[in-house]
């Protein structure tokens, strides 16, 4: 089973799954997805849908969830439940995150599932602190920290799936991947926050680079390391960090897009916009006020356990990039 079909990381993990003659199961808010889900497996290469099937379930309920998990070894949950259009508060992102994982782990040893691979995120590793050296999978967002209410959540929703693993999970497996930024190539016009930034670079609507560095990852990989997570009796009871390599700037990332694009990536940014001004921009503007606490940090990570354990081998930063241009223009979604 994999949750969420219609997400982002979900649908790459489908289509690797079917790739390798497995048969899927996966969750939908609605069957009217149905035709959406196919659409976009579609162009990931699949022609062929017979070993695929679809269940209506919703995180912010518990029906539905032991009947989907059925005849399934493995579990992979990439959902997240999506906060009311109004959420503002902790409990608003926090209680939904934690119930919706719980829903599923519960499921899944109710129905007899040998192994849970959990789409965590770096949100749960490296918010609230600041590291001179790379981050690995033995540090924690730091919950006592003023961080994002987002990513305090992803924080509290991996906590519990540990502690349930340990109290009353025994029997059942987990294995946790925490992806850094997720670049690749998109299926449709439902993308990762990180494929938002090179849209809104590419088209124009970002005039300047913030001072932010950080790690990225090709979401083909990180659907590789959910299958390896999923298998390999080393990773039971372990959780992995999917980053491609070094951290790089936005004003690396721009560089990269013009360099390869050229006159189609025209619109793209050339220089970094002071932090100063950034900071000013962010006090009438939302979306801008939401990176100024990050500015002039630089977040890397480590995929060396990843590598060791499972033999994980992810495509360069640059790679992830392209790709990510390619299937904006191929589709569309830039023109």
């Amino acid at each position: 089973m994999v949750t969420g079909g219609s997400g982002f990381i979900a649908s790459h993990c489908i289509v690797l799954l079917l790739q390798k003659g497995y048969r899927v199961k996966t969750t939908v808010r609605s069957l009217k997805r149905t035709k959406d889900v196919k659409a976009m497996l579609a162009v990931g290469g699949i022609s062929d849908f017979s070993s695929l099937s679809f269940v209506e379930t919703d995180l912010s309920n518990p029906k539905g969830w032991i009947t989907a998990a059925e005849e399934c070894t493995y579990v992979i949950h990439p959902a997240s439940p999506t906060p009311r259009s109004d959420a503002k508060t902790e409990s608003d992102f926090v209680a939904p995150a934690v119930n919706g994982v719980l829903f599923v782990l519960r499921a899944a040893k109710e129905a007899g599932v040998k192994r849970v691979v959990l789409t965590s995120a770096f949100g749960a590793v490296g918010y609230g602190t600041h590291k001179a050296t790379p981050y690995t999978e033995n540090d924690w967002t730091d919950l006592t920290a003023d961080i994002p209410l987002y990513q305090k959540s992803k924080t509290l929703a991996e906590k519990a799936a540990w502690e349930y693993i340990a109290a009353g999970g025994k029997g059942l497996q987990l294995s946790v991947v925490n992806p850094f930024g997720v670049l690749g190539p998109v299926l449709d016009a439902d993308y990762s926050h990180s494929i938002r930034m090179i849209h809104y670079m590419l088209n124009g609507q970002m005039k300047g680079l913030p001072k932010l560095r950080s790690g990225y990852v090709d979401v083909r990989d990180v659907a590789d390391l959910h299958l390896r997570a999923m298998t390999a009796p080393a990773a039971a009871g372990e959780r992995f960090l999917a980053a491609a390599g070094p951290a790089v700037s936005m004003l690396d990332i721009a560089h990269i897009l013009r360099e390869e694009f050229r006159e189609k990536a025209a619109k793209v940014p050339d220089r970094e916009t002071p932090s100063w001004l950034i900071r000013l921009i962010g006090i009438v503007n939302p979306t801008v006020r939401l990176v100024t606490p990050y500015l002039g940090q630089n977040k890397e990570a480590s995929h060396e356990k990843a590598t060791r354990v499972l033999g994980w081998q992810p495509r360069s930063t640059r790679e992830a990039i392209i790709a990510t241009a390619e299937s904006l223009f191929q589709l569309g979604l830039v023109k």
